[in-house]
């Protein structure tokens, strides 16, 4: 197959182009032109229409002012007083002339004592106001009482005839007919008859355009004394007084498509000689360049190529050095990358978007009695077999690579099998994935993790062993002060005991802290999913902690919705949640002061928190800092107070709090003083959703 040159393409887009841009042009410009010249014609007829009832409306008036004038006029009264009827016609013939009316008249006694001009039954004539006769003939009359003759009055009449419709044609500039109401509707087949039915109908003026005659008719009523329609307006412009231009428009643009098409094939033509050359010297420049060749240099474009070639080339030649500089730079950043990988103690190894390994240095390997090549192309979980805590194999479920592709890194302790049946601990620190790669750096902790278990266990023994007698203890405090009250012995006795009791619970609270702690770091996490009330929930969280509250003389108030809707979780672990941060409040709180526990139900979850009027967070801390292990929290005057804790207590309330799908967050108050700790939990099905 043939392929078309450079020079043809340039000269057929080139022309085609314009071609399109001055039809495309055109065709839009005939459209808006033609719905111009519509509304136009419709403007016309508008006007026109309005200017007709206008000079109807201005004839009227004069129809009034020439009766009050003919009233007012001496010689009137003075010819009626002689009874002088001839004399007195001929001056209403005179003023009827200059007058430009139909017919005057004076009447007396309701009758026509003096009359010019056309016949009108005078004695019909009222007021000043439009009026139809009963033989059909339309005329504005006006009458007007001679003063100081009683009985007498001046009449004066305009027939709005034909000869009248042609005036008021001259004057608008378009023709004008009058129609009567009843004659207006006779011809169904009339394409303007729904126009004048419309306008008999409603009232007021109405305008339009019609197909059928190609005319723009516009129809407006005049009306009588009672607002009835006496007669129609109507005016029409032929739409090819309009078009008329419009068709010379279109003729010329034809015109001009074809000679911007002849000059832009011309100049396509032109530049594609200038260009060809150029542009063929630039394709095998980059032709070698896609072929890895960078050390041929890109050859200049001529001087009457024109700017953009020049640059062009300029560029291509800049960006040869560029690639070539790039390339020296890799191979020498791949070498110190080789380097550094097959120099460290760790293993480093990286997989692709279906864990399969991709690569591995000498070192993870080694760590994994395997040779690289056998573990090239695999799926990571089968080279490095791990095994969990109960047995199974955690990549389905608690992979640190996958973790790391949504929270930015991630980083566990794996127990891998070898090939030769050993075990050996490791931690994986997983890299966030780049491009289709993702790293992990693996690192032996085989002896350290062993050191672990067993600062774990005796740990745990320790803190066992100690909660065992201080629950019998705290459980015997309780009753001795109870005996006490009951027998009313010296209140300082159970002060002291109360005192105990206090010291009691505050180690039992710190004993469960890191117990919990414990748990939480050797991965023994499990938390059972059961239908939980939260109100009671907090209720026994209070009840705990009352001594604690009591000894300080604060209080507590609660506010929560009611009913709060249940969520999934560990009862014994939530009231853990609310202890910490009830015995929390306590310690930063000032004594005497108000303690309160709050929720809100939200969509999806429920929300609770536990604030109080201590001396807030420090200025610059970070909420997300508090959740710290082993971060402890500044009082009054940035010092920790009496009864400061390890620092366990916010972080194992961040713990259990997300491993029941929720969150935690710490802040002022709403008036802006004090702390306030925020737990958000997902609701019973969410909640059940997370779990599985």
């Amino acid at each position: 197959m043939r392929r078309t040159s450079l020079r043809t393409l340039l000269i057929g887009l080139n022309a085609s182009l314009v071609l399109l841009a001055v039809i495309a042009v055109a065709v839009s410009a005939v459209g808006l032109i033609e719905r111009f010249a519509d509304e136009q014609g419709l403007a016309r007829v508008q006007l026109a229409g309005a200017g007709a009832q206008e000079a109807v409306e201005r004839s009227a008036r004069d129809v009034r002012t020439s009766a009050l004038l003919l009233a007012e006029r001496p010689t009137v009264r003075r010819l009626l007083a002689a009874g002088d009827s001839a004399a007195l016609t001929a001056f209403l013939e005179r003023f009827r002339a200059t007058s430009g009316l139909s017919g005057v008249a004076i009447l007396a006694d309701g009758k026509a004592f003096a009359a010019s001009g056309a016949a009108v039954p005078w004695r019909r004539v009222q007021g000043s106001a439009i009026q139809r006769l009963p033989d059909g003939t339309l005329l504005l009359g006006s009458v007007s009482p001679l003063r100081e003759t009683p009985g007498a009055s001046a009449a004066a009449a305009l027939v709005l005839d034909r000869s009248f419709a042609d005036r008021t044609s001259e004057q608008v500039g378009l023709a004008v007919t009058i129609l009567d109401p009843a004659s207006a509707l006779e011809d169904p087949d009339d394409p303007r008859m729904p126009l004048r039915a419309e306008v008999l109908a409603s009232g007021g003026p109405g305008s339009s355009r019609l197909e059928a005659t190609d005319l723009f008719v516009s129809v407006r009523p005049l009306k009588g004394p009672s607002g009835e329609v006496l007669a129609l307006l109507e005016i029409a412009l032929p739409r090819t007084a309009v078009t008329a231009s419009l068709e010379r428009l279109i003729r010329n643009l034809l015109l001009l498509a074809l000679v911007v098409a002849a000059l832009a094939i011309l100049s396509g033509f032109l530049i594609s000689r200038r260009l060809t050359r150029p542009v063929q010297d630039l394709t095998a420049s980059a032709a070698r360049i896609g072929r890895g060749d960078l050390s041929t240099p890109t050859p200049r474009a001529a001087p009457g190529a024109g700017a953009e070639l020049s640059t062009l080339a300029a560029t291509m030649e800049e960006m040869r050095r560029r690639l070539l500089q790039l390339t020296s730079e890799l191979r020498r950043r791949q070498a110190e990358g080789e380097a550094i990988l097959t120099g460290i103690s760790e293993g480093v190894f990286s997989v692709d978007r279906d864990r399969r390994i991709r690569y591995l240095n000498p070192q993870t390997a080694a760590l994994l009695g395997i040779r690289p090549e056998e573990a090239v192309g695999r799926f990571c979980g089968d080279v490095l077999r791990p095994i969990g805590r109960d047995g199974g194999r955690p990549c389905d479920e608690s992979c640190p690579i996958v973790h790391a592709r949504f929270r930015g890194g991630a980083s566990a302790t794996e127990h891998l099998v070898l090939p030769d049946g050993s075990r050996r601990s490791v931690v994986i620190t997983s890299a966030p994935p780049a491009e289709d790669q993702q790293f992990q750096v693996m690192r032996d902790e085989t002896d350290v993790e062993a050191a672990r278990r067993q600062r774990d266990a005796v740990l745990a023994n320790i803190s066992h062993e100690l909660r065992t007698p201080l629950s019998a203890q705290l459980a015997s405090l309780e009753l001795l002060r109870e005996r006490l009250s009951a027998n009313g012995l010296d209140p300082g006795v159970g002060d002291l005991v109360l005192s105990l009791e206090r010291g009691s619970l505050r180690l039992t609270q710190l004993i469960d802290n890191l117990l919990e702690s414990v748990r939480i770091e050797s991965g023994q996490d499990s938390i059972r999913h059961r239908p939980v009330a939260l109100d009671e929930v907090v209720e026994e969280a209070i009840e705990m902690t009352a001594p604690l509250l009591s000894q300080r003389g604060q209080t507590v108030e609660v506010d929560l919705p009611y009913p709060l809707p249940p969520v999934q979780g560990d009862a014994p672990r939530l009231t853990q949640v609310f202890v910490n941060l009830l015995a929390n409040a306590n310690k930063f709180a000032p004594n005497g002061s108000v303690v309160r526990v709050g929720g809100a139900v939200e969509e999806g979850r429920v929300a609770l928190w536990v604030e109080d009027e201590g001396p807030g967070l420090p200025d610059g801390a970070a909420s997300s800092e508090l959740f710290g292990r082993f971060v402890r929290r500044a009082g009054d005057g940035g010092e920790e107070p009496e009864t400061a804790g390890m620092g366990l207590g916010l972080w194992i309330v961040r713990s259990i709090v997300e491993r029941h799908g929720g969150a935690v967050e710490a802040g002022p108050g709403p008036d802006g003083r004090g702390t306030r700790v925020r737990v958000a939990l997902p609701r019973a099905r969410a909640a059940g959703g997370a779990a599985a």
